[in-house]
């Protein structure tokens, strides 16, 4: 597969992700688990991924499969990391837009830019540089009130907490995505075997996440496994393959590409998610974010 196909197909998912995950509110809340969702895509991912494999190993000669602790025990640090950027990615959005949401991921291109040249040693062109302090700044301008507009008690136009946990999202999807790109890389290893180790990691911490969750709750509403798809509809479920077809696309651009196409593929889904908006959530862009979004 192309990864120009891939990288189109990841805008997509992309720009559906924040749309999809706010249409499974009420009222602007979830009525279900939100930190069952990143378990479910994890649990999809290594079903996939070992379907996969399973077909792999069936052909000649079989693919390459280091099982050596020294390699295996370096996957479960972006698992962990993943673990907690998704659930950021859900308390975001209770604070701000969808726009707004996946404006500011464009952040991670400034983190990834960054985390490139410090881990990998790779170097960025002066025009990339460029490129990314221009998109820093943007993001940032894109987010400030117009004097026109009716309120000015507040200097930006959502609550200082969807800044933050923003912000927190784009450097820890930034530094997951690198050190991913680092373990595909590392060797010659099968696609599927990485994925199904570095899933099933995340399969085990998102369900000690729920567990953790059920003692600190006191099991008020029961073991996790009674309510995993409790408040569910149509759209949680979207949300849930969503969420796991993008992991997978992600994986494979950190093996046959690298994070810079993933991060600009993703943010490619900015204009998309705009124009989307302002027909499904009566979203009104500013001078600034729709200058922002066009550049």
């Amino acid at each position: 597969m192309k990864w120009y196909l891939v990288a189109s197909l990841l805008t997509i998912l992309t720009s559906s992700q924040g749309i999809l995950t706010t249409l499974s509110q009420t009222n602007g809340k979830y009525k279900y688990d939100y930190a069952t969702i990143p378990f479910l895509a994890e649990v999809f991912k290594l079903i996939v991924s070992s379907v996969f494999l399973w077909r792999e190993r069936k052909k000649s000669p079989p693919p390459k499969m280091t099982t050596d602790w020294k390699s295996v025990r370096l996957f479960p640090i972006p698992s962990v990391i993943y673990l907690i950027h998704n659930n950021v990615q859900f308390a975001t959005l209770m604070y701000v837009d969808t726009s707004t949401y996946q404006i500011m991921g464009n952040l991670k291109i400034v983190t990834t830019g960054i985390l490139f040249r410090l881990f990998l040693k790779k170097k960025l062109s002066n025009l990339q540089w460029m490129a990314i302090v221009l998109l820093a700044v943007g993001t940032t301008t894109s987010q400030v009130k117009g004097c026109g507009e009716a309120s000015c008690d507040s200097l930006f136009s959502a609550p200082i907490q969807g800044y933050m946990l923003g912000i927190l999202s784009a450097c820890l999807s930034a530094l997951a995505g690198v050190y991913t790109e680092f373990l595909m890389k590392k060797n010659n290893d099968s696609l599927y075997w990485q994925n199904i180790q570095l899933y099933t990691f995340g399969s085990i911490f998102n369900m000690a996440r729920l567990v953790v969750d059920d003692f600190r709750g006191g099991f008020e509403k029961g073991p996790w496994w009674q309510r995993l798809f409790n408040g569910y509809s149509i759209t949680t479920w979207l949300v849930v393959l969503n969420l796991g077809s993008t992991g997978l696309l992600v994986s494979w651009l950190m093996k046959y590409a690298d994070n810079i196409v993933k991060v600009y593929s993703t943010s490619m889904a900015m204009l998309l998610t705009m124009v989307l908006s302002v027909f499904l959530f009566s979203f009104k862009p500013t001078l600034q974010v729709g200058f922002i979004a066009v550049v």
